[in-house]
């Protein structure tokens, strides 16, 4: 059986995953109008506005996809941390070790030849879309916006020399009974009493200005964390637009402190029953799934909070949870999941403590120094 590598087939490397993982898996795709758009190089801000580059390959047995991977640079980060480092993403292939191999082996050569000296995956382009490799969990379904894959990924990657590093969990949050008011101590109490601090939801009429409002208080409330590279107007708006189409104004806000942005909780309904049930591709019975989804759903996904730096430690943080876990269970919301928090990020996991999340997946970076480097 011959096995080919090709490099640009973006139809290919969506069907590639399906084809490895089958309809029976817990994987979710996306869907296919972000796959195309996102490896589009005329449409993506990160190769327009030049930020970085990348390649899309997908593995071929008999013509047919049964692996993919994309190897990118974000000259950006390598910028900003006086790095050479590259990256690989969207790794899905069968359980294969001469599939695996090649797939690996095609990213590296492509980002020695660009002189980077690391490998490090997976980065679904950025560190602002999903990122890691799931190690542990495999048998709950993930929420939007969460990497799964099974367990031969990590297994692979580990048996070509990769080394586990920067250990990741996302959490799920039982809404029904939930007691947030755990949430609160003094200091989110005075803030909650504070008029000082306008909360704001995030609904279509104002969609584009709290938008941009929510990019301002990320990039300055992460400017500190290991990896950000703060995205522009157009990135955001690249990665977060279509969300006005399925916002739920009840559970996002953006908070202002006297005039200005200084708090941002960004959840959305968990669209990943409808993904799946769809196959990512949004057919003619696509709207009509999509609202007979919206009646009965009742999971949401918190996607990112941040505060900016000035307001750090003054409670707002645990204050927005509050107010979201609230407006989740009185909009009839179930469970909340939780994107991913770093081990090395204590405040983050004390706050999911308190609020009673429950582990549900365990993910690494896989990272190796690059042949010559």
């Amino acid at each position: 059986m011959t096995l080919e590598i090709r490099e640009g087939d973006r139809r290919s490397a969506f069907d590639a995953a399906l084809n490895a993982y089958g309809p029976d898996s817990l994987y979710v795709p996306p869907l296919w109008s972000d796959f195309d758009r996102m490896f589009d190089p005329a449409k993506n801000p990160f190769i327009t506005e030049g930020h970085g580059r990348y390649a899309l390959l997908s593995a071929h047995r008999d013509g047919k996809p049964v692996g993919r991977i994309a190897a990118s640079i974000h000259d950006a980060s390598n910028r900003k941390h006086g790095t050479r480092h590259g990256a690989f993403g969207f790794f899905d292939c069968i359980d294969d070790a001469e599939v695996a191999d090649a797939l690996l082996r095609a990213a590296e050569q492509w980002l020695a030849a660009r002189g980077m000296s690391r490998i490090t995956g997976n980065f679904n382009l950025t560190a602002m879309q999903q990122i890691g490799v799931m190690t542990d969990g495999f048998d709950h379904a993930p929420f939007t916006d969460m990497m799964w894959s099974p367990p031969h990924i990590a297994q692979q990657l580990e048996r070509a020399g990769y080394a586990a590093t920067f250990p990741m969990t996302s959490f799920e949050i039982a809404l029904d009974g939930g007691k947030p008011e755990q949430l609160l101590g003094d200091k989110q109490r005075a803030v909650l009493k504070d008029p000082d601090f306008v909360w704001q939801p995030i609904k279509r009429s104002a969609f584009k200005a709290r938008l941009e409002d929510a990019r301002l208080i990320l990039n300055d409330g992460f400017a500190d964390n290991p990896m950000f590279v703060p995205p522009t107007a157009a990135e955001y708006l690249f990665q977060a637009g279509d969300m006005m189409w399925i916002i739920d104004k009840r559970i996002s806000t953006v908070v202002y402190y006297r005039g200005r942005p200084a708090g941002a909780i960004i959840a959305i309904p968990d669209l990943n029953p409808l993904v799946k049930t769809i196959g990512g591709r949004v057919g003619l019975s696509a709207p009509f799934k999509f609202m007979q989804h919206r009646m009965m759903n009742t999971r949401a996904v918190l996607i990112y909070q941040s505060v900016c730096r000035e307001l750090h430690n003054r409670g707002l943080n645990g204050a927005m949870l509050y107010r979201t876990a609230l407006a989740l269970q009185q909009a009839g919301y179930r469970t909340l999941g939780g994107t991913w928090i770093a081990d090395i990020n204590g405040p983050s996991l004390r706050q999911a403590e308190k609020v009673g999340a429950q582990p549900l997946h365990r993910l690494h970076l896989f990272s190796k120094r690059l042949a010559g480097a």
